[in-house]
């Protein structure tokens, strides 16, 4: 998908039908598609909190994800909208809006910490969205935080002794930036009777108390989660746009009849994500275009699905999967393009064709290094090697076959002409038989002087036509026995002198 050719609306990526989630596979193939690094925002927040609307504002439109105006929620699932990026030549942007937590028409709190473990794994930032301050009931509503570590595994074979929050910096490698909106913020941000940016209230709301009671732990723990998960937070706070009475309407409004504050937060918050959201990578660096998202949503779900964890290692090793076998074929494609542009059988010597091969060969291994990532043990680099090899010992058979074709091709035409003269008795005389001796001589010179014969040309050279020469050396006069020798050996190329009275024996002293 080229960055001018975009969805123009978003579209179900997850489906939610029944508490069973499942890829969409109209969604999957839009991914497929996009080939451009992807900056993913996923927005993820209790229900009716106005998340869609800030998705609608980064996809730079007024309608788009469905606001709703009632209690109930809209969106279910994840729905998805790529569009290019504003700020990021050549990349995509990719807007996650995610089904409300806490529905309470849903009442499946599990089915709403799979929705969050989702949007974790999937962004390059995560924006989690409340109504108000960050108080200790907002923090209660976090808790879905603190499931991740029962959520999400970071290896196929974890440590069982490792501690699920200390020992997470697994974790930190794999997950996106954290991004916290307060919508309505009604209050002053201060502490102790000091002004306080939104990030200084963020971090001043992330404080742990000392204590080691129970209530003290259940206190820090989704504030640790957030802190050891989310390394780069940030804090926005947005005043009510509009009289509540409004609110029903508020993708209908012009800006001009918005609090003028509040459109100011929506641009701030707007521009941050369009200047600081990283391009989704995975471990090593991989930037994840559509293809990589594709594999990864389905990798997750899929693990949902069956009852296991989603592991972010697996998801990596499985997209590995494909990328490198399809990176071997690739390298395989540019290997034959490059040889049979270069090669014309048959070569001249069998180290010509070595000499081709080898270049085109560093060529295709270039190609593979360039396409692949994580090849454990080189296993992808063996399988194209061995395919190489293959493949030259096969250039090598055909470049045998088509000398050998060449050569018997060559002697077939320079020696036919010798056919014609024996049938006009041009060696019926005294003296024919030197005559025909040189004769001989001089078509062989030509033979051997002709290019690109290839590998075989002694060989063929020497299995038609040396075999018996031998012979029209030792006698001179040639006696009828030895005439006929020869053109019993060499029938192929003079089946007339099988006429005895063509050529008699005296005839040739």
């Amino acid at each position: 998908m080229a960055s001018e050719i975009h969805m123009t609306g978003p579209m179900c990526l997850i489906e939610n039908t029944n508490g069973r989630l499942m890829a969409n596979p109209e969604a999957l193939k839009i991914l497929s598609a996009i080939t451009q690094p992807m900056v993913v925002v996923a927005i993820v927040g209790l229900y009716r909190t106005g998340k869609s609307y800030l998705m609608n504002k980064l996809a730079g439109k007024k309608k788009g994800f469905s606001l709703g105006s009632t209690v109930q929620s809209h969106t279910k699932g994840i729905w998805m909208w790529c569009v290019p990026h504003p700020k990021k030549p050549g990349h995509i942007l990719v807007l996650l809006d995610t089904e409300g937590l806490g529905d309470v028409e849903k009442g499946d709190n599990q089915n709403d910490s799979w929705i969050f473990a989702l949007a974790v794994l999937l962004s390059s930032t995560f924006v989690y969205n409340s109504m108000g301050t960050i108080n200790q009931q907002a923090m209660d509503q976090l808790y879905y935080v603190t499931e991740l570590t029962h959520r999400i595994r970071s290896k196929s074979s974890p440590d069982e002794n490792e501690n699920e929050v200390e020992d997470s910096a697994d974790f930190v490698s794999f997950f996106p930036d954290f991004v916290w909106t307060l919508r309505d913020f009604s209050l002053d941000l201060e502490a102790d009777g000091q002004p306080l940016t939104p990030d200084e209230y963020l971090t001043y709301s992330l404080k742990l108390k000392k204590g080691t009671s129970q209530k003290d732990e259940t206190f820090n723990l989704p504030r640790l989660c957030i802190r050891k998960f989310f390394p780069k937070k940030k804090c926005f706070v947005f005043d009510r746009p509009v009289h509540r009475r409004k609110l029903a309407q508020l993708e209908k409004l012009q800006d001009e009849e918005l609090d003028p504050e509040f459109v100011q937060q929506v641009a701030d918050f707007c521009s941050y994500i369009f200047s600081n959201s990283k391009t989704k990578t995975l471990s090593g660096g991989i930037q994840v275009n559509g293809p990589r998202l594709e594999s990864l949503v389905l990798t997750y779900v899929n693990a949902i699905s069956s009852g296991d964890l989603p592991c972010m290692e697996n998801a990596v090793l499985a997209l590995a999967q494909i990328e490198n076998s399809a990176a071997v074929q690739k390298a395989i494609a540019h290997y034959e393009q490059q040889m049979g542009q270069k090669v014309q059988l048959p070569t001249e010597s069998l180290q010509e064709l070595l000499d081709l091969h080898r270049d085109s060969e560093r060529e295709a291994i270039e190609v593979f290094i360039r396409s692949s990532f994580k090849d454990v043990d080189h296993l992808f680099q063996k399988e194209l090697a061995a395919q190489l090899d293959k493949k030259r010992d096969d250039f090598c058979k055909q470049n045998q076959e088509a000398s050998s074709d060449r050569c018997s091709g060559l002697l077939q035409v320079i020696f036919s002409p010798l056919e014609e003269e024996v049938k006009a008795g041009i060696y019926s005389k005294p003296g024919g038989y030197r005559l025909f001796v040189q004769k001989l001589q001089d078509l062989k010179k030509k033979y051997y002087e002709e290019p690109r014969k290839g590998t075989q040309v002694t060989k063929i050279y020497l299995s038609i036509m040396e075999s018996d020469q031998a012979s029209l050396h030792t006698d001179v006069e040639c006696s009828q026995l030895t005439i006929n020798y020869y053109c019993h050996h060499y029938s192929w190329a003079f089946p007339v002198a099988r006429d005895r009275n063509l050529m008699m024996a005296d005839r040739w002293v």
